[in-house]
């Protein structure tokens, strides 16, 4: 994809001027992102995949004495018997691993990196419905697949910001609007982190929310660190070798805060160990139970692929791949495996195609590193056969 074409999906505006005038700044509303859209599945469907357990939804329904009340599935066949004619709205996660017609709207947004995406949540809202004003700390395009929607932006947020009282809910106390649209299937709005916003089904309609990974400062230090500690061993600690006599033995001097300063920029500097751990923490899987490993005999698994099969990422999988001074780093499902640079091609391969078999593979599986490692995939559960 040339960074400098217009693209449909922006409003006729290439993805280098998007992602610098845009992308983490400002709102944009697209009309007709995608001409004519229409979900590849419907309410139906998605009230079906909300009984399913390994799928993550949510009902949110408002009335009088508590308004926003929120309900986890999975739920039962009746729950929708029960519902009122409106004001509620189901949210489903993750639908692009359980249906591909779904997955594939991902295409559009390849102009950034695979890696960041964290699913593609689908909600329905019956007429009046939605979710009270809130503000997310991550971006999201927002694609009307059928009915209408209208959207309210208003001010900036933070932690500061009042919410109302609710156990479960972020509901901001005050929302301050700023525009207003009705979007129409096919439409798009793009919503930078911490934009206050409030969507209102205007009759049954469906949103399809494009949501990205963004981890807090918090979860870096806080997961970097656990991770670092496995490599340091315990009798690594702080040192004041060559210390000069004190004048207050109470107080803490500032060489002993620039000696910690330096003990903790040895390690936290190391970038091999940051790549690895940054790599293994963007390509977790959201529902680590369904990227199940598959025992299959080395020679087996060859000779399903000269006979026809064909391989394809698991769903629920993320894989992604990096560089370093000592070779490339390939990160599958929240592992990492380093390995030579003769793999290059295979890496962008594995990473990209949707489907590998004896004409894209045939080198490969010739190769001993390249088959072991598409073995390894297979065996880890980020590679099925597509018959399974």
């Amino acid at each position: 994809m040339t960074s400098d074409l217009p693209l449909q999906i922006l409003g006729g505006i290439s993805a280098r001027e998007f992602l610098r005038d845009y992308w983490q700044k400002k709102p944009l509303l697209i009309r007709q992102a995608i001409p004519g859209y229409e979900s590849p599945i419907s309410p139906d469907e998605l009230a079906g995949l909300s009984l399913e357990e390994e799928v993550e939804s949510r009902l949110v329904i408002e009335h009088g004495e508590r308004p926003w009340e929120l309900r986890r599935g999975p739920f039962a066949e009746d729950t929708y018997q029960d519902l009122p004619e409106k004001e509620w709205t189901l949210l489903v996660q993750s639908v692009d691993q359980f249906v591909p017609e779904v997955a594939e709207l991902l295409e559009h947004f390849r102009f950034l990196p695979s890696w960041r995406i964290d699913d593609i949540m689908v909600s329905f809202a019956a007429p009046g419905g939605g979710v009270g004003p809130h503000y997310d700390n991550y971006d999201v395009f927002l694609l009307q697949a059928h009915g209408q929607r209208r959207w309210k932006i208003g001010q900036m947020c933070d932690t500061d910001s009042p919410l109302l009282p609710h156990a479960d809910l972020r509901i901001l106390a005050e929302f301050h609007g700023t525009d207003e649209w009705v979007l129409e299937p096919g439409d798009m709005l793009y919503l930078p982190p911490r934009l206050a916003h409030f969507g209102i089904a205007e009759d049954d309609c469906m949103t399809y929310s494009v949501g990205f990974r963004a981890p807090s400062a918090a979860e870096v230090l806080t997961h970097f660190t656990d991770f670092l500690a496995q490599f340091i061993p315990d009798e690594e600690r702080y040192n004041d070798a060559d210390i000069t006599p004190v004048s207050d033995p109470h107080q803490i001097q500032q060489d002993s805060l620039d000696r910690l300063k330096a003990l903790l920029a040895e390690h936290m500097s190391d970038e091999r160990l940051l790549l690895t751990w940054f790599g293994q923490f963007m390509t977790e899987p959201r529902y680590p139970e369904l990227v199940a490993g598959t025992e299959v005999d080395e020679d087996e698994f060859v000779g399903a692929l000269e006979d026809g099969a064909v391989l394809i990422r698991n769903p629920s999988a993320r894989m992604a791949w990096s560089e370093m001074d000592i070779g490339l780093m390939l990160f599958a499902s929240g592992q990492s495996r380093l390995l030579p640079s003769s793999l290059r091609e295979l890496l962008k391969l594995v990473c990209a195609s949707d489907a590998l078999h004896i004409d894209n593979l045939g080198q490969w599986l010739a190769d001993e590193d390249g088959r072991k490692l598409l073995w390894e995939l297979i065996k880890q559960g980020s590679l099925e056969f597509a018959d399974e």
